[in-house]
């Protein structure tokens, strides 16, 4: 879900990335892995790449292949589908054909009853929907090719369930559990930021319990974004956005309890939260893998954001340590964009779930 921030004078001059739809243009080009260094203006069919090395299409390619997964590995891929009836008249399935994913994660489904969909049904036969009690709202799946032993929808011990519904799915499978989440939004002007700081506090003991007892593979869109290099405007908004404040920052931080982690803040203006050697660390296994890299997972239609690359990365892996030196990659799947304001991101790890 895109970050909501107040309006202000500021922003005439300076447009929002954050808002909302507007016209898409159109697009044909086959999708291309952005190589280091270029910019703008595709070649043999290729998209253009923004400064960041990130394509700027804004209508899925025509065209949409990937390599297969690599021997022995299972794949992961997450997807905010900002409302999966409209996804799938904008190319959804395309991209699923063309991943193959064994376990596919979908965040802000917007569906009110579980989807009749066939071809989805006999790819993955083993579906599990949490949906909002809300019309329209919010709402998470985990569609799996792989039976898993138990499945949750469930946040222990938090204390309203009208908040949980729709934004959590936990699948238990022999190895590991799969947590996807679309994790709440603090809201335009931080007004459910409270709210949010809430969430945090019970899903942070949540997950340091289920990895007590077996590791865990955290993933959706957590609408946070971690640091300074996870947004194309920090400075700007630091502590106005929602998604970009130390409060959110410093919830991410402390859950992966990593004393080496980058500061939320810009510049380093704030330390991270202190770290405590008794818990287990979790890895934010894109960001380990590309540690340089200002690449998004989320562009707003409006202003010309996917063009100019301005975005936030909101959709990632996050992987109990013990688990993060068996992922084989991890990527945004940064030319699968049109069908939803959010790119894919796709993980493949050694051995079995």
């Amino acid at each position: 879900m895109p970050p909501k921030r107040a309006a202000s004078k500021r922003d005439a001059a300076d447009p929002d990335p954050d808002a909302q739809p507007a016209k898409k243009a159109k697009v044909s080009a086959a999708p291309a892995k952005p190589s280091a260094g270029a910019s703008s203006g595709g070649q043999d069919g290729e998209p253009a790449l923004a400064a960041n090395g990130q394509p700027t299409n804004r209508v899925l390619p025509a065209h949409v292949a990937f390599a297969g997964k690599a021997p022995g590995t299972v794949r992961v891929a997450t997807w905010n589908v900002c409302g999966l009836a409209a996804a799938q008249k904008k190319g959804f399935r395309y991209y699923v054909e063309a991943e193959d994913p064994d376990v596919l994660v979908l965040t802000e489904t917007k569906v009110n009853d579980v989807p009749a969909d066939l071809a989805l049904k006999a790819r993955f036969p083993f579906q599990h929907w949490s949906i909002s009690s809300k019309k329209t709202y919010s709402g998470t799946a985990i569609l799996s090719k792989i039976k898993p032993l138990s499945v949750s929808t469930e946040l222990p011990g938090h204390p309203d369930p009208s908040i949980v519904k729709g934004r959590i799915v936990t699948l238990e499978f022999e190895h590991t559990y799969v947590v996807g989440t679309y994790v709440v939004n603090a809201g335009t002007d931080l007004k459910t930021l409270e709210q949010k700081n809430e969430w945090h506090r019970h899903f942070e003991a949540y997950i340091r319990a289920l990895d007590k007892k077996k590791p865990v593979i955290w993933t959706g869109d957590l609408n946070v974004a971690p640091t300074e290099m996870d947004l194309a405007n920090g400075k700007r908004n630091w502590n106005k956005s929602a998604g970009y404040t130390e409060a959110e920052t410093s919830a991410f931080a402390r859950i992966l309890n990593d004393p080496a982690a980058r500061a939320g803040s810009p510049g380093g203006a704030s330390a991270p939260p202190p770290t405590d050697p008794a818990a287990p660390r979790f890895v934010d296994v894109w960001r380990r893998l590309h540690p340089e890299d200002r690449h998004y997972t989320y562009f707003g239609y409006r202003f010309n954001c996917r063009a100019k690359g301005i975005g936030w990365r909101l959709d990632m892996f996050v992987l109990s340590e013990r688990l993060a030196g068996k992922v084989r990659t991890c990527e945004i799947r940064g030319e699968i964009y049109g069908a939803s304001d959010h790119c894919p991101v796709v993980m493949e790890i050694e051995g079995e779930l």
